[in-house]
């Protein structure tokens, strides 16, 4: 799963140290037309232009983005695949709305992965490494709090989660388990957290929440890192729960 024109990284994670500006160039390069609608349309996603429920149409997709259908048509498998969109039979395609079940199951499968990523970072990163969380959990919360008083801003929604999602995987980079790294990329667990937190809307998180969580990691006790990290994933968790529409069997219609 590869990253949107403006997300970050593999799959749909970012693998620190891989920048946007090399994701838009691998995304532009000649004979990569179903790469480069994968990351387009994904960025859709990820913004909140293609919201939950939305039908997708080929036809537009394909005129927005200059291209023809075949790649277009491509990147739409693709992402049903990795579990954003689902099609069903002279209905056509749209981006996916979870079930409550689906995204307990999603924030089991992350809070099992980054708990273990907490207590492995608290066991073997650097110096070095540490103040580099620090900074970029003040910088988050500053984001997070700029965020939260101008919540009609999409651009500056997006760099939040962008940003966020750096964070976290830098803990992972940090934890020094590239097993333990590739399933975090490879379950996308960060990805959806993000799509929830676009359908969510503006959430007003606690002063210094992610400064808190990073605090406790630097602190070097895999155990207290490893609850923090716990209490961390179930906070998003109860908000994305509350967000999912019940209605998720709702009539939608084919638009090609």
């Amino acid at each position: 799963m590869g990253v949107p024109c403006a997300f970050v990284g593999s799959a749909f994670m970012l693998n620190t140290g891989t920048t946007l500006k090399k994701i838009r160039k691998k995304s532009a390069m000649p004979g990569n037309l179903v790469e480069r609608a994968y990351h387009l349309t994904l960025d859709q996603i990820l913004r909140g232009e293609l919201p939950l429920g939305a039908v997708i149409s080929r036809r537009s997709l394909a005129e927005k983005f200059g291209m023809s259908f075949i790649p277009v048509t491509g990147a739409l498998q693709r992402l049903e695949r990795d579990g954003l969109l689902e099609s069903r039979p002279r209905a056509g395609t749209r981006v996916k709305i979870p079930s409550v079940e689906e995204t307990q199951s999603r924030f089991e499968m992350r809070e099992a992965l980054e708990c273990q990523s907490a207590r492995l970072c608290a066991e073997r990163s650097s110096l070095q490494e540490r103040l580099d969380l620090k900074r970029s959990a003040e910088q988050m919360d500053v984001l997070s709090a700029r965020t939260a008083a101008n919540g009609l801003d999409k651009e500056l929604r997006f760099a939040e989660q962008t940003y966020h999602t750096e964070l976290h995987m830098k803990i992972a980079v940090y934890a020094r388990s590239e097993a333990l790294r590739a399933a975090i990329e490879n379950t996308h667990v960060l990805v959806f957290n993000w799509l929830f937190n676009t359908a969510i809307g503006v959430v007003v998180l606690p002063e210094g929440f992610h400064q808190q969580l990073i605090e406790v990691i630097v602190s070097g006790d895999p155990d207290v890192a490893e609850a923090a990290m716990r209490a961390h994933v179930r906070y998003g968790a109860a908000n994305a729960l509350r967000a999912v529409s019940p209605e998720s069997n709702g009539r939608w219609r084919a638009r090609r």
